[in-house]
């Protein structure tokens, strides 16, 4: 079993997520494949390493005493990684394809980082989610970050970090909005079929409060970048105008107080960002050492 990390990985991720699927989704692997590699494990050594509760997964006396152990041993297998990578020492450019709100005002957080990590250049390409997948399956980027799950059997996905979503305004709004706040204010509104439009309206029925699509729109915009500079530059002196967006790409502007968000009621809204890489680059240093990055520093 020692010579093959791989199940010693999934223990490790099933450990941390406390969760058979979310460890699924973190390694980018079926469920029943994370319950057969773990079966392995415990036929292996003979004994249970994990008990599985209705709140998630709880470590045997025996689980511990692994845990431990291929906690070293990843230690070592990771320094083993960069080794490698220096003997390969390609000169390379590593692409990503990114959406707006990743590629924008995510990702250039920690590129030098990141370009130091893997000891090359790195570019972005920045588009929607499934142009991004599709250039990946094109092979003429690396690796995509969406926001959105565009399903293909030949795309490796791990869940990445969470995104929140806010309504926002260059007026101050309650920190948490009533279905009459929403039906007063001016809206610039995403496309219809936009990803973002389409968790704001299920937030709102979660919420029982009525459809955008009643809301009193004054305009409909694809860019998230032209919806922060048309909120930002509203009228302040006559009725709120709100949209929603990616808080990422309005925090610096929260911070400065020249924006002021809002919340549906307590509810957050929340969307998963994913990593995405073709399945015949699933052994590939670069790939392993970028997607190992990127997970740490979520």
């Amino acid at each position: 079993m020692l010579t093959d990390f791989a199940k010693l990985e999934t223990f490790l991720t099933v450990v941390r997520e406390k969760s058979f699927s979310k460890a699924s989704a973190k390694l980018g692997i079926s469920q029943p494949a994370v319950t057969q590699q773990m079966k392995f494990i415990e036929d292996y050594l003979d004994v249970q390493v994990v008990d599985r509760k209705k709140n998630g997964i709880r470590l045997t006396k025996e689980g511990q005493m692994l845990y431990s152990i291929a906690l070293k041993i990843e230690k070592c297998v990771a320094n083993g990684e960069k080794e490698l990578l220096k003997i390969m020492n390609k000169d390379i450019t590593f692409v990503f394809g990114a959406s707006f709100i990743i590629g924008n005002y995510i990702l250039p957080r920690f590129l030098n980082n990141l370009k130091e990590n893997i000891n090359n250049e790195v570019s972005i390409n920045v588009s929607v989610s499934h142009e991004a997948i599709e250039d990946l399956l094109d092979k003429k980027i690396d690796m995509a970050l969406v926001e959105n799950y565009v399903p293909n059997d030949d795309i490796i996905y791990r869940e990445w970090m969470e995104d929140e979503i806010v309504i926002f305004s260059n007026q101050k709004l309650p920190t948490r909005a009533k279905a009459e706040d929403l039906l007063s204010y001016k809206w610039v509104c995403r496309n219809p079929d936009s990803h973002t439009r389409a968790i704001f309206k299920e937030n709102l029925d979660k919420a029982n409060f009525p459809d955008c699509d009643t809301f009193d729109v004054t305009s409909e915009v694809t860019s998230a970048t032209t919806i922060v500079q048309t909120v930002l530059h509203s009228d302040k002196n006559i009725t709120p105008t709100v949209s929603i967006v990616s808080r990422n790409a309005i925090e610096s502007l929260l911070k400065s107080g020249a924006l002021f968000e809002s919340r549906i009621n307590n509810q957050k809204m929340v969307r998963k960002l994913y990593i995405a890489y073709r399945k015949d680059r699933k052994h590939d240093a670069f790939i392993d050492n970028v997607v190992d990055y990127l997970l740490k520093v979520k």
